[in-house]
């Protein structure tokens, strides 16, 4: 069993914030099962133990074995031992994201009515909850409003904005903070301990930054480690995830990004790709490091970009973040950032209305590729409205195309030929390739009903 379910903490002494325990403690001593709310709000960032902890209360609220003021679960009656294997019919998990419209809510509170089957209450746990729908949110309140007295709900979530605060209101709200450094070493103890493994502190340190702040990611960390050395050290740590050549490839990738040099940050990828490192770590190194220089900005300091630049950067940064998990490479929407970026097309406000807005509003193709051709001959304003509107039909069939045509420049539109330029040999090699060429031409020939030739430079 992978090691955060494995020690997954299953008592509220196990939990790993010392913060949490101390609350839960305040919440539940001597007050189980009538005196505590009928409805709990987790919110807090992923990885910090929200449904782990929702299932330890269900527990406690459940458990047979359970003495006077305690409220520790006993972990042994066949209460406890049936919500920790998932198999208590009282005890239900539900998926907000699976389960978010209102024919789902209104089959619950038909549900939740019956009386339990087997436990002293019935408990609802609703991951996700944010995904909810409003009419789903709407449904679910009446039942907050008036539950009855064997039910129990506790809701997690990720996105606490998201969530109406007439839901909000009705619910005792615990936020999951980010964990302190006694808070990891607590967790990582539990698991060292239990797999027989050494850690020097200061790895342990390193793993804690590499963790992100979450609890689930620092023991997948230890895990990859400990099936490599029973030893864990800095070095083992270094030679695993590159954290010093990362911490220098993330100043070298800031100066490229200063000099707007797009070949510093490919060379910068190509030679990470190479080593094998982490590229969704590099991307969230890189991203906090531009966080403290955004911070250092407001506050006075300066850099070579200024703060609006420096937000810009931040905001593509998240976004190629977030798409590195469905990458064919894991380097590509890095590298599309950073041509993107040097092209200063990402520092550009879009203008109010592409040429699709316009060409749109007749059917006679004839009229269309006579607008389009006035439109191209004004400007070089005219020929960025061409690219952008050509750019955004691609990127519906061929996301990695749009990101290199973000890199292109329009040399000339007009006599039946688009001239596109690039910076880059290995993106006129893919621009060029039939294929490619066949796509673009067919898209021009939709946006303006003329058949076009496409030459790249």
């Amino acid at each position: 069993m992978v090691f955060y379910l494995k020690y997954r903490p299953r008592k509220i002494s196990e939990l790993d914030s010392l913060v949490l325990r101390e609350k839960l403690g305040e919440v539940l001593k001597g007050k189980i099962p009538d005196k505590i709310p009928h409805a709990f709000l987790f919110t807090g960032p992923k990885g910090l133990g929200k449904t782990s902890t929702a299932r330890i209360i269900a527990k406690s609220i459940n458990c047979t074995s359970r003495k006077g003021s305690e409220f520790e679960p006993c972990n042994r009656c066949s209460s406890c031992k049936s919500i920790d294997n998932g198999s208590n019919l009282d005890v239900l998990e539900i998926d907000g994201a699976s389960n978010r419209g209102i024919d789902e809510i209104r089959d619950l509170r038909e549900k939740i009515r019956l009386s339990p089957v087997s436990s002293l209450k019935k408990i609802y746990i609703i991951d996700e909850v944010h995904m909810l729908t409003t009419e789903a949110f709407n449904a679910l309140l009446k039942t907050l409003e008036e539950p009855p007295e064997h039910a129990f709900f506790i809701l997690c979530t990720t996105e606490p904005q998201k969530i109406p605060a007439t839901i909000t209101s009705r619910c005792f709200h615990i936020k999951f903070s980010k964990p302190t450094e006694e808070d990891f070493l607590h967790s990582f103890n539990r698991v060292l301990r239990g797999e027989g493994i050494k850690a020097d502190k200061d790895g342990l340190i390193q793993i804690m930054k590499l963790s992100d702040g979450s609890f689930r990611d620092g023991a997948k960390i230890l895990e990859e480690l400990g099936g490599a050395s029973k030893h864990i050290t800095l070095n083992l740590i270094e030679k695993k995830y590159k954290t010093s050549s990362i911490e220098k490839n993330v100043l070298d990738m800031i100066s490229g990004f200063e000099k707007k040099d797009a070949t510093v940050g490919i060379k910068i990828v190509a030679k990470m790709a190479e080593e094998g490192v982490d590229f969704k770590l590099f991307s969230e190194e890189l991203i906090n490091t531009l966080h403290g220089r955004l911070i250092a900005q407001i506050s006075g300091e300066s850099f070579a970009m200024n703060v609006e630049q420096t937000k810009e950067l931040i905001q593509m940064l998240v976004k190629s973040h977030q798409s590195i998990k469905y990458a064919i490479l894991p380097q590509l929407p890095l590298e599309l950032t950073i041509v993107e970026w040097s092209s200063d097309i990402g520092n550009q406000k879009s203008e109010v209305g592409t040429i699709a807005s316009e060409l749109n509003q007749t059917n006679d193709k004839n009229e269309i590729g006579l607008k389009a051709t006035k439109m191209t001959s004004k400007s070089a304003a005219g020929n960025d409205k061409i690219l952008e509107e050509l750019i955004e039909r691609v990127k519906k069939e061929n996301f990695s195309l749009a990101g290199i045509l973000r890199g292109c420049i329009v040399e000339k539109f007009e006599k039946g030929e688009l001239i596109l330029s690039t910076k880059f040999k290995f993106h006129k090699e893919r621009l060029k390739d039939r294929k490619t060429l066949d796509m673009l031409e067919k898209t021009i020939y939709e946006m303006t009903g003329k058949k076009v030739k496409v030459l790249i430079e």
